[in-house]
């Protein structure tokens, strides 16, 4: 799971998650390149056993809280496939200012590639009790509304939190 001091301690149960986008670049301002991500997620869930509780794509990093028999290789495969597919589509879209950045940010060691998209390891933190998950889920939908983009959680496209309020969602989700 890269070098991060946040691990996956216990890989059946449900976990708090964040991912970022290296340099906090905004790479999730194009519907497409979320659509990888829910794309991914979709797969997962059918073939992996996924259980995704609440997320919130931002333009530069998402929170998760997702559960799985072995979620810290869901999570690595979910970097991987999504870092993968996303610079491809920055490349077929010729985005060139966020790929010379993720090629200049990507780490000296990192010989196998031209780019890194990712922020090495991710932010984990295991649920351990329905408080914990309520707070985490409040957050999670809270995110947007704090940075002002939106004036309800609901409004926030990329978000659960119209799950939660029994509208469609744009993914599907394990309500807690």
């Amino acid at each position: 799971m890269g070098r991060s001091r946040y691990v996956i301690t216990e890989p059946d149960k449900p976990h708090f998650l964040t991912c970022t986008v290296m340099e906090w670049l905004p790479v999730f301002t194009r519907p497409e390149t979320v659509q990888i991500v829910f794309d991914c997620w979709r797969y997962q869930q059918e073939h992996q056993g996924l259980r995704l509780y609440g997320y919130v794509v931002l333009e530069n990093h998402l929170h998760f809280i997702a559960q799985a028999k072995r979620l810290d290789k869901c999570v690595s495969s979910f970097k991987s496939y999504t870092a993968r597919r996303i610079i491809d589509h920055l490349k077929a879209h010729q985005v060139k200012p966020l790929l010379t950045r993720l090629s200049f940010s990507k780490r000296a060691h990192k010989i196998d590639r031209d780019y890194q998209f990712w922020q090495e390891g991710v932010h984990a933190e295991l649920i351990f009790s329905e408080a914990m998950m309520r707070e985490k889920l409040e957050y999670i939908h809270a995110n947007p509304v704090k940075r002002g983009y939106v004036e309800l959680p609901e409004h926030w496209r990329y978000s659960s939190a119209r799950n939660y309020m029994g509208l469609a969602g744009l993914i599907d989700i394990d309500q807690w």
